[in-house]
């Protein structure tokens, strides 16, 4: 649903919020799982500039807005949720995966494993650094 919600924001330009909410009121999800995806929602849209700074990064040959839309928004569903970790890191990059497989083109899955998994080695290597 979270990325549903940002991949129609994205390729038509309606309200984030207005989708999500419409997408939301159609489902079926428990109450839980409904504000789990709101709060993800959230997290892309509070830190979305650093979010693309590290799909950028991790990503040089492909600037953002030539990125599918779709494999552009689950990135930025997966560095979310690694970032603020709201899930454990395999289950955000597997998930994102699926994602890409299930909508993306034929490298999608390929794209979206690589980039995340080199945010999460970043992301590793910057916290045992602090730690």
């Amino acid at each position: 649903m979270a990325l549903q919600a940002l991949y129609e924001a994205d390729c038509t330009g309606h309200d984030l919020d207005d989708s999500l909410n419409r997408l939301l009121e159609e489902s079926t999800l428990p109450e839980e799982t409904a504000k789990f995806t709101r709060d993800l929602v959230s997290q892309v849209v509070q830190h979305r500039e650093a979010i693309d700074r590290l799909v950028q990064r991790f990503a040089p040959a492909w600037p953002l807005n030539q990125l599918s839309p779709i494999d552009r928004n689950i990135l930025r569903l997966g560095v979310a949720e690694l970032v603020s970790q709201m899930v454990p890191p395999k289950v955000a990059i597997n998930e994102a995966v699926e994602l890409a497989k299930a909508f993306g083109s034929s490298n999608s899955a390929r794209f979206v494993n690589g980039v995340l998994g080199s945010v999460y080695d970043e992301l590793t290597r910057d916290n045992s650094r602090k730690g």
